[in-house]
């Protein structure tokens, strides 16, 4: 168990230390994008990358029925992860540094993302029902955030600045050769200065975001090895080690790059970008790796407790997320007050999820509660 620990540590540390390039990358990217938008779409889609390739490999290597509780778990646990602690870290950073009493965000943001949000957290719970799941389903959830991101970028306002993008120079005085920062810089992840030499474009922009998305994979299919090792010493389902560890693991790059935001004073972006993962996540994270997996396979056939635990997960994200959606709303901004109510929102969230896992009897009935919701 120690060493699954350990790895699920390290997986981490990679997806941290590669994230940099993401934020590099897609900057330059989503440079034409208006506020809110780029960290809706661009910054989403990338820091997002950890959640599709985790349950790309839950597919691919546990495959069907325990694949698929994997991957949901990662995705939906993700989206939880995304909502409740990256806005809560963003808050108790900036009060904590001093940068403002509050983090006031734009409401527009709020509501679209927010909403949107929600609907497609009620069509995930239509979509995904029965006992069997076939590539139309995932082609319906793909197609969701299809919609989503045509009608952010339609209804983007043209940036004024596009053309007043600084590029990155090297030092042209430094002393070290360059092999040997190179050399330096793949060992330590530092993939900014492998393909940055003197000027950001194009091409080593695109280059650096495929490169880290690689690395990420790679990263995230020794987190899914790690997973199953490690709930198989504790004794309980995969899917429950996925819905809490594999779904922070792969949440890095999102905490990084909101955080990052926010430091830099773009709360808008830092809150959007939660919220535009969470919506990538339950819908194309989750459609694509199904999509393709069914097209493959064939359709997935689901046992019954597997269908239990993802619709008490579906309900859960729904009722969170609109818990939290109400905290980001009501108010003039959003202090220490909002943040500790999400934290213990994910507290609540995580204990039920240990609680179910080893059968305690109030977590089953309360999951037994959650499905007749559905039911209803």
């Amino acid at each position: 168990m120690i060493t699954h620990i350990i790895l699920i540590l390290i997986c981490c540390l990679i997806i941290w230390k590669a994230s940099d390039g993401f934020e590099v990358a897609s900057d330059y990217i989503g440079r034409n994008l208006n506020d809110g938008v780029r960290g809706a779409t661009i910054n989403a889609i990338g820091s997002s990358m950890p959640e599709l390739f985790t349950t790309f490999w839950f597919l691919f290597v546990l495959g069907n029925k325990d694949g698929f509780a994997g991957g949901i778990g990662t995705t939906a646990g993700s989206a939880i992860f995304n909502g409740m602690i990256i806005p809560a870290v963003v808050i108790l950073a900036v009060i904590g540094y001093g940068l403002a009493k509050s983090v006031n965000v734009s409401k527009k943001v709020i509501l679209r993302d927010g909403l949107s949000l929600i609907i497609a957290e009620i069509l995930l719970i239509f979509i995904i029902r029965g006992y069997s799941l076939d590539w139309t389903h995932g082609l319906i959830l793909m197609s969701i955030y299809g919609v989503y991101v045509f009608v952010l970028l339609t209804s983007m306002k043209k940036n004024e600045e596009t053309d007043n993008i600084e590029t990155e120079k090297v030092n042209e005085d430094e002393s070290i050769p360059i092999k040997s920062n190179i050399l330096t810089s793949l060992l330590t992840l530092d993939l900014e200065k492998v393909f940055i030499r003197k000027q950001i474009n194009n091409l080593n922009a695109w280059s650096l975001l495929l490169v880290s998305m690689t690395i990420i994979g790679g990263s995230c299919a020794l987190l899914v090895h790690s997973c199953e090792g490690l709930a198989n010493g504790m004794g309980i389902a995969t899917y429950f080690v996925a819905v809490v560890l594999a779904s922070a693991a792969t949440s890095v790059p999102d905490t990084i790059l909101s955080y990052r935001d926010a430091m830099a004073g773009e709360y808008d972006d830092a809150v959007a970008n939660a919220l535009g993962s969470n919506i990538f996540d339950v819908c194309f994270a989750l459609g694509f790796p199904l999509f393709v997996y069914t097209l493959m396979y064939g359709p997935i056939s689901m046992s019954a407790e597997t269908v239990e635990n993802i619709t008490e997960l579906r309900v859960i994200l729904l009722i969170a997320t609109i818990a939290a959606f109400f905290i980001y709303v009501f108010g003039s901004g959003m202090g220490k007050i909002k943040a500790y109510l999400l934290l213990l929102i994910y507290l609540l969230f995580t204990f039920f999820i240990a609680s179910k896992a080893y059968g305690m009897e109030w977590a089953i009935d309360f999951g037994t509660f959650m499905r007749s919701l559905v039911a209803f």
